[in-house]
């Protein structure tokens, strides 16, 4: 049989600490994304309309290896039930416009909406905006963070990049994981964003993205 002194001086020191004490655990580190400052006085209506994707700043692997194969991107908003945000973005794929649409639900934060997913939600942020030049807006999924920089025209100024650019090394990011977006394709996509066509299925993957996500193609 063990002794008991070893277990009754064990006890003995236990008993001896506060309840608080017993109970404590250290705080939790405050995520980089709880620290953004969400755009104040956010205004959805001011924020609807069309949106051009300028540039992007992510750690993901498939960006980073096929970030040659960028095409011009463009963002319509509008405004859906309550405060939610309906979304459809085009992009140029071989030749055919596609269009993507999802749904940013509203949250208790003005300017903080969410992406539900069948795998993991997205929480997006927007960080900043004057709603008539440019918006800075933040994604995070499975704690892992992406900034993206929209524009009312495909060309912003300098001084909005530098603004993008501050963002991005706030979220412990460099230009290494940074890309820009080209800046042809504005006509191309202001023809495609008002077509009509036959709905099909995507070429990729859609097996992990969000539950509300639908895909149609414009010829």
């Amino acid at each position: 049989m063990a002794p008991a002194a070893p277990t009754l001086l064990l006890m003995l020191l236990l008993a001896s600490l506060a309840p608080g004490q017993r109970q404590r655990r250290p705080p939790a580190l405050e995520s980089l994304f709880e620290k953004i400052k969400i755009q104040e006085n956010f205004d959805l209506q001011q924020f609807s309309g069309k949106w051009f994707l300028v540039g992007v700043a992510s750690k993901c692997d498939y960006l980073r290896e096929y970030n040659h194969q960028l095409e011009a991107t463009t963002m319509v908003v509008s405004a859906s039930e309550g405060k939610s945000l309906a979304i459809s973005t085009f992009r140029k794929l071989d030749g055919v416009c596609w269009e993507i649409k999802q749904q940013y639900h509203s949250t208790k934060a003005q300017g903080r909406f969410l992406l539900t997913s069948r795998s993991s939600n997205v929480d997006v942020v927007v960080g900043e905006t004057d709603y008539s030049s440019y918006a800075i807006l933040y994604y995070q999924k499975l704690r892992k963070i992406s900034i993206k920089l929209f524009g009312r025209s495909v060309r912003v100024s300098d001084a909005i990049v530098g603004k993008f650019e501050q963002r991005i090394t706030e979220m412990n990011m460099s230009e290494d994981f940074t890309y820009y977006f080209p800046t042809y394709g504005e006509s191309w996509l202001s023809c495609c964003s008002v077509q009509r066509g036959l709905s099909s299925s995507a070429p990729w993957d859609t097996g992990n993205v969000p539950s509300n996500f639908y895909i149609h193609v414009w010829n």
